[in-house]
C-alpha cells in the first residue's frame, strides 16, 4: 500500500504527516521522519483494520498548491 505524506521543518525537526489518516510523526533527519511515519502508520492500521481495505481502494491522482489569501483583521 502507498500512501501520500507531506513534510515540512519546524524548529530543527522534519514533521511528516500522512494525508488520508492524519498520522503525524517526526524526525531529525527526512529519513528518520520518513521511518518513524511508517511504523506510526502501521500501529494505526492495526487499531483500525477496516480503514487499511478502504486506503488500498484510494487511487492517488496527484499533488497540488493551492495559495490561499492572507486573512484581514
Amino acid at each position: 500500500m502507498q500512501l501520500h505524506a507531506v513534510i515540512w521543518e519546524e524548529e530543527g525537526v522534519y514533521v511528516i504527516r500522512e494525508v488520508f489518516t492524519g498520522v503525524t510523526t517526526q524526525g531529525e533527519t527526512i529519513e528518520e521522519a520518513i521511518e518513524n511515519l511508517k511504523e506510526a502508520v502501521e500501529l494505526y492500521l492495526e487499531e483500525f483494520p477496516e480503514l487499511r481495505n478502504e486506503l488500498e481502494r484510494v487511487k492517488f491522482v496527484g499533488d497540488f498548491h493551492v495559495e490561499v489569501a492572507k486573512a484581514l483583521g
